[in-house]
């Protein structure tokens, strides 16, 4: 199961302060968009995204967004919320992992990949060497794949200790 355990578990991506991602020692920050930043196919991001995404980015952080998606979804939620982006990333394959770490220019190490799906995000996360934050869905999805990936999750959610803000930051 060590490739498909995340680092660090959170109910969602506002959840993550500035001081976890210190105490993770990490530099830079690949964020999923869909059920992560925004409800999938939405262009508006979920309730307080774009405030978070400036405090982290003004504690010092590197932010780039890294989605399966397609390049027509991805840029245009990424130029409203000022942030690059790195478009049909191929998760868990660490092709678009690699994209972003080089336009970070950061080391593996010090990167942290923020995703809903422990298939995509977290597997492609461990396969790049990087850290990873498993965030629970926010929204419903609909599709078989998806149903698929969510029902073989459900094991590997049950053994995670979900933490929130300003609690403690191990996944047990």
């Amino acid at each position: 199961m060590s490739l498909l355990k995340p680092t660090v578990a959170v109910e969602k991506v506002t959840d993550i302060s500035p001081e976890l991602l210190r105490q993770m020692e990490v530099d830079a920050i690949l964020l999923d968009v869909d059920n992560t930043l925004a409800p999938p196919t939405e262009k508006i991001p979920y309730e307080g995204v774009p405030k978070w995404i400036d405090e982290i980015k003004e504690a010092g952080f590197a932010v780039v967004i890294c989605s399966n998606n397609y390049h027509s979804r991805i840029q245009p939620f990424s130029d409203s919320v000022g942030l690059d982006c790195v478009a049909m990333s191929l998760k868990p394959f660490p092709f678009g992992f690699n994209r972003a770490k080089k336009k970070l220019k950061e080391k593996p190490r010090s990167v942290v990949v923020v995703g809903d799906q422990v298939y995509t995000d977290v597997l492609g996360a461990n396969l790049a060497g990087m850290k990873s934050i498993l965030l629970m869905p926010q929204s419903e999805e609909h599709g078989f794949t998806i149903y698929v990936r969510r029902k073989l999750e459900t094991g590997i959610r049950r053994k995670l200790k979900v933490i929130k803000r300003g609690e403690e930051y191990v996944v047990k």
